[in-house]
């Protein structure tokens, strides 16, 4: 039994440092995750756990599937479901009273497993939108118990160019919210921030770096290409724990499907999928 926690947690700690999770933000969507995990500039119904500034962009409800497998080993799934609800009319294309997001999510297996509920906001005002999140997380050790903690964290986007460049920054758990008393476990605080690039209308260039307070800085990028309407390819990288990823997007009606796949030399192959609906047609012009 011994050796087994032993192991275990040894390979959480390695796919900690490669995924950029373990009690931290982690990411939320495969479109994400193509995009060698750049997600402060986007703006869908996964911006509820990725940015909360993103959520102010959308003026439909939206309800999302995520699902993401690290390595092939069953002990290190991640399932979420996601919904952003607007409020009030639309106006200029944009929530007259912002949105709210909702999020659930269950990370690990037996031996030791995440919870984590999430509710957030995003306004849209302008070119600048803004967002915060309050995360409830519990975490779970068979033969130890379980411990919480609430965690509190704020996102920005500003257009610089309209419609061509976008800055994102996101902070996660700025209060440094305590796990346990025992050696003082923290939820670790995490800074991100980067630009999104559109030369034209099928190509999305992104960058971003990540600083964990406990850790170095990581570099991050990734490119969309729009091959057709209803289908999109990506591809990316991760510095830091040298994952390179890729990934295809389809519409099909207003469903999207997105599908990513990471590399990471020293632990293998991981998988991501994410579903997205909105819950309304489209207005008519």
């Amino acid at each position: 039994m011994k050796k087994r926690y032993t192991l275990f947690f040894c390979l959480l700690f390695l796919g900690a440092r490669a995924s950029a999770q373990g009690n931290g933000p982690g990411i939320r969507g495969a479109r994400a995750a193509a995009l060698g995990y750049t997600s402060t500039t986007l703006h869908d119904v996964w911006a509820v756990g990725n940015n909360a500034a993103g959520l102010g962009q959308l003026t439909r409800p939206e309800v999302g599937f995520y699902a993401e497998n690290r390595f092939l080993l069953p002990s290190f799934n991640t399932a979420a479901l996601a919904v952003a609800l607007p409020l009030g009319e639309v106006v200029e294309n944009r929530p007259k009273n912002g949105v709210v997001g909702f999020e659930a999510q269950r990370f690990g297996g037996k031996l030791y497993a995440e919870q984590r509920l999430g509710a957030a906001y995003g306004y849209r005002g302008g070119q600048v939108s803004v967002g915060a999140r309050l995360d409830v997380l519990q975490v779970s050790i068979e033969g130890l118990g379980s411990c919480r903690a609430m965690a509190l964290s704020l996102g920005g986007q500003a257009e610089i160019v309209p419609k061509k460049l976008v800055f994102g920054a996101y902070l996660y758990n700025l209060n440094q919210a305590r796990l346990a008393r025992y050696q003082d476990e923290r939820v670790p605080t995490v800074l991100r921030a980067g630009l999104g690039y559109q030369p034209t209308e099928k190509v999305l260039l992104t960058v971003e770096t990540e600083k964990d307070v406990d850790h170095d800085a990581d570099f991050r990028a990734g490119l969309e290409y729009q091959v057709l309407e209803v289908l999109q390819v990506r591809a990316g990288f991760a510095a830091l724990s040298e994952q390179t990823t890729g990934g295809v997007g389809f519409r099909a009606g207003q469903l999207r499907i997105d599908y990513a796949a990471a590399w990471q030399t020293a632990l293998g192959l991981s998988q991501y999928l994410s579903l997205h609906l909105p819950l309304t047609k489209p207005a008519q012009p």
